[in-house]
């Protein structure tokens, strides 16, 4: 019998609530085995200077899918050197699962928009299926005119999917790191705390002022 594991991959900087809440709703309503989060390395589409290092990324990632018995993190983009390419990482996970299990990308709306730039774009649809939930902002309308750039075939393996809208973003995230306000809600209590740990965010110059002071700025 094939099973179905859903893959989500993203830059993860940091990992929080909407993003797990996605998954959760993707889970139920596919009948996944699984999800698995896989943090990227070295985003194609970012400068390296403007994402935080790999390793913090993943270990928040860890941190909060760590108590879902459904969840598991992936390292294989923050291993493999040279830049994260989907296509890669597909190619990899199928080798590792075979045939018995259909694979099933989970990724936004409006990331789907853009599918047709990806590397080896039209390969990806040989090996995945590919789940579009919506984000703030999008309707599924929008979908429509990708099938005249993808053509009807590759269209056909997208799977549009509402879930509960959560507003939240990860530039967000960090820009209230920045400016000292809250994130307590907007992710996850282990990654919020290794956010403050880490002093993540910050620049040099904040890092010197948090390191002189305790009195719990993020929450």
């Amino acid at each position: 019998m094939v099973t179905a594991i859903g893959i989500m991959g993203g830059t993860f900087d940091p990992i929080h609530f909407g993003h797990l809440r996605a998954a959760e709703e993707v889970l139920q309503g596919f009948g996944l085995e699984r999800v698995i989060f896989m943090p990227s390395g070295k985003p194609p589409h970012k400068p390296l200077s403007e994402v935080t290092d790999a390793e913090h990324r993943y270990m928040m990632t860890l941190l909060a899918t760590v108590d879902h018995p459904h969840f598991e993190v992936s390292r294989i983009e923050i291993d493999r050197p040279g830049p994260s390419y989907t296509l890669d990482s597909l190619k990899e996970l199928k080798k590792v699962f075979s045939s018995e299990k259909a694979l099933y990308f989970i990724t936004g709306l409006d990331a789907i928009l853009e599918i047709h730039t990806w590397n080896g774009y039209r390969e990806l649809f040989e090996i995945a299926d590919f789940i579009a939930v919506t984000r703030p902002g999008y309707s599924m309308e929008t979908l429509s005119s990708l099938e005249k750039a993808i053509g009807k075939e590759c269209f056909s393996r997208i799977h549009p999917f509402p879930v509960t809208l959560l507003a939240i973003s990860s530039r967000d995230i960090r820009r209230r790191v920045r400016e000292g306000k809250s994130i307590r809600y907007l992710v996850p209590d282990p990654v919020m705390k290794y956010i403050e740990k880490e002093r993540l965010y910050l620049s040099d110059a904040e890092k010197r002022v948090a390191r002189s002071y305790s009195g719990g700025w993020l929450v």
